[in-house]
C-alpha cells in the first residue's frame, strides 16, 4: 500500500474544506483511494491529509501538477510538506 501524508496550514478551515470536497472527483481520477483528514488539537487551521494511494508515482504526478498548484492557492493552502510513505505493516488490535 502507498499512502501520502500531507502537512499544511490553511487561512479558514471552511474555505479550504469547500475546495478540497469539490476536488474529490479529481482526486479519486487521479489515483486517491481513501483519505483522512485531522487537525492540531490547538491549532484548528493546521490540517494534516493522510490518504492511500494506486501508486506514489501518481500521487507525486498529482500533487506536483500545475491544476494541483493553482486548487492549494484557490483553497488559500500555506507551506505544504508532502511526505510519500509506503507500507510496512498493519494490524487491528
Amino acid at each position: 500500500m502507498d499512502y501520502v501524508l500531507i502537512i499544511h496550514a490553511v487561512k479558514d478551515y471552511a474555505a479550504w474544506k469547500k475546495v478540497f470536497d469539490d476536488a474529490a472527483e479529481i482526486r479519486k481520477n487521479a489515483g486517491e483511494q481513501s483519505y483522512q483528514l485531522l487537525k492540531y488539537e490547538n491549532r484548528p487551521n493546521s490540517i494534516v491529509h493522510f490518504s492511500r494511494w494506486e501508486s506514489l508515482s501518481k500521487a507525486r504526478a498529482f500533487f506536483e501538477s500545475p491544476e494541483l498548484v493553482r486548487i492549494r492557492q484557490e483553497a488559500g493552502v500555506e507551506s505544504p510538506e508532502f511526505i510519500y510513505l509506503n507500507q510496512l505493516e498493519a494490524r487491528t488490535l
